[in-house]
């Protein structure tokens, strides 16, 4: 049987710099073992009940992953449509599959463009503040669309 897990979240780096977070917002809701969280954080949360708070370290292992070098390229301006405006944090993909990585323009240097296809958050150790507001049995509809829907339905 499958289960939606909701639940509020700060995340910050070890730092402490604000990355990201929930509040003021309805909580975030996934289904379990959908992949729509980070693998570290989903197994923590699974063991926590309504209620529960929990800081939690990710390591980029089991977060974003570690930072792939062969990813990190450089490439001619010229392998770009020619009315192209390239502009640091461009994002592309250089195919329509679904797991391509998603490239971001990180330095322009004359013909050169510089490209890293890393997540921005590989290699990051991620620390999160959660607290669970809703643990349910999934509806079959979640179940066959492979993810969790809010309150009032859901929109894709």
């Amino acid at each position: 049987m499958s289960n939606v897990i909701g639940f509020h979240y700060t995340l910050k780096d070890k730092e402490g710099n604000l990355i990201d977070t929930s509040e003021g917002q309805s909580p975030l809701l996934f289904l379990v073992g959908s992949g729509h969280i980070i693998p570290g954080l989903e197994k923590e949360v699974v063991q926590m009940n309504v209620g529960d708070k929990k800081q939690v370290t990710i390591s980029p292992e089991d977060g974003y992953g570690p930072i792939v070098d062969d990813l990190k390229i450089t490439v001619k301006k010229t392998q770009f449509p020619a009315d192209a405006n390239l502009q640091l944090g461009d994002q592309f993909q250089v195919n329509e599959e679904p797991n391509a990585p998603v490239f971001t323009v990180v330095g322009l240097e004359g013909d050169d463009v510089h490209v890293d296809g890393n997540h921005p958050m590989a290699g990051v150790e991620l620390h999160f503040d959660v607290e669970i507001t809703e643990k349910r049995e999934a509806t079959e509809e979640e179940v066959s669309h492979g993810h969790a829907h809010g309150e009032g339905g859901h929109n894709h």
